[in-house]
């Protein structure tokens, strides 16, 4: 059961008496009544936006009062996301995730609990004795990191993901580049031009994390440690895979996809060039031309499954857009599970993207899945180690991942520029 976020009923206690009538405190659990105030919302916004608009001088109240509305909308909106995955995963079951221990498998559990805390294993395992260590993960824990990973990266979720048994991945590119001609019955055929190849390769970095619990705390403690350690690893993981897939500089790390953009560390790395880039309209702000101009300069080719990719900070910038019709480009969602949508694309929140200011690149709209490479070195280790720190036993996880851009043409970044 969902409570009403403090946030958002700080913002609907603030929001003028204009919009008390229209939004009141939802039932955060019931889809229905958080979409139909989510409508209400934005029609509200959308009036006193008009409002402010039409003004002949800049009206501070009327402004102060879009940006309430704006504020409320990304609420309801994220509210209404997160009760589509609940749904989701409610009617999914839970053996719908892969890799989760099997809750008709107690031999699971306990063995993997046993090992956790004395470095035990059962007789399904390979036994180790406490003196090597126990140095063992079982499948059900590698795997459920793994699956939760892909939930929380948006990057991750929407790239390309590879998994090697090898200690890298090589990616071999046909520049296309052969010649031809037209020629009369009898005339030369001189050479024409021959294809060339390119190669990239994509080194997995490797991501740890090295918590630590006293032995008395094993030995007493009466809670589920694989998912104390689960979600402790997931979170931190998670925080840094999403960091180095935008931004990583490849040095023990993904290449991040903003490094290939025009102009950036990497725009000369990928055989093919860089991502193009479309610019704003403004040098210091969005315009709906700007993202006009950059959905239709991707090729058709991948048009269908692109998406923007945006922080949630500048989806509130791009409420206030129109097209040259006076048509708002920014459409709330009013079906659960389905994005909101800027100009028809849909919209993918990714925290790390930097925000509006001169000469950001501020979205990327594209095909994810055929622009960028996600590598995963199979395995997510977990080394016991009861003897470095006495009395406290360490848990280092590893986990090898890897990244870049495979094929830049499917993507396109919009800078803040004139």
């Amino acid at each position: 059961m969902h409570a009403a976020s403090p946030l958002l009923l700080s913002s609907v206690a603030a929001a003028p008496r204009a919009l008390a009538h229209a939004i009141v405190r939802a039932d955060m659990s019931d889809p229905k009544k958080v979409i139909a105030e989510l409508q209400v919302a934005f029609e509200e916004f959308k009036s006193e936006h008009d409002k402010s608009l039409k003004a002949k001088v800049d009206d501070v109240v009327i402004n102060e009062k879009v940006d309430r509305i704006n504020a409320v909308i990304s609420d309801l909106q994220k509210a209404c996301d997160d009760l589509a995955l609940k749904i989701a995963a409610e009617k999914a079951g839970p053996g719908s995730i892969i890799g989760d221990l099997p809750p008709t498998s107690p031999e699971a559990v306990s063995a993997f609990k046993a090992h956790m805390r004395k470095g035990e294993v059962s007789a399904a395992l390979t036994k180790s004795s406490d003196a090597e260590g126990g140095y063992l993960a079982p499948i059900e824990w590698d795997r459920t990191i793994t699956s939760k990973l892909k939930r929380i990266s948006k990057i991750r979720e929407f790239a390309r993901v590879v998994s090697i048994t090898g200690a890298g991945f090589k990616k071999y590119f046909n520049d296309r580049a052969v010649g031809s001609g037209w020629v009369g019955e009898t005339a030369s055929r001189p050479a024409t031009t021959t294809p060339q190849l390119g190669a990239l390769e994509f080194t997995p970095g490797e991501l740890y994390a090295n918590p630590a619990i006293s032995m008395q705390l094993l030995q007493d403690a009466a809670i589920d440690l694989e998912q104390w350690l689960s979600d402790e690893v997931e979170v931190e993981f998670a925080r840094q895979e999403g960091i180095a897939f935008l931004s990583g500089d490849g040095i023990n790390k993904p290449h991040g996809i903003l490094t290939y953009v025009t102009g950036a560390a990497n725009a000369a790395r990928h055989p093919w060039g860089a991502i193009e880039v479309t610019n704003s309209g403004q040098a210091a702000a969005l315009t709906g031309d700007g993202f006009i101009d950059l959905m239709y300069s991707l090729p058709s080719e991948f048009a269908a499954d692109a998406k923007l990719y945006i922080n949630r900070l500048s989806v509130g910038a791009t409420r206030k857009l129109k097209d040259g019709q006076g048509n708002y480009l920014w459409q709330p969602s009013y079906v659960a599970g389905e994005p909101s949508t800027l100009n028809g694309a849909p919209i993918v929140e990714v925290p790390g993207m930097p925000g509006v200011a001169a000469n950001n690149i501020v979205a990327l709209y594209g095909d994810m899945a055929q622009t960028y490479l996600v590598i995963d070195r199979i395995g997510i280790f977990v080394l016991r180690d009861p003897f470095t720190n006495k009395p406290f036993v360490h848990f280092y996880t590893t986990k090898r991942v890897g990244g870049g851009v495979f094929n830049p043409e499917p993507m396109r970044a919009l800078k803040v520029a004139a």
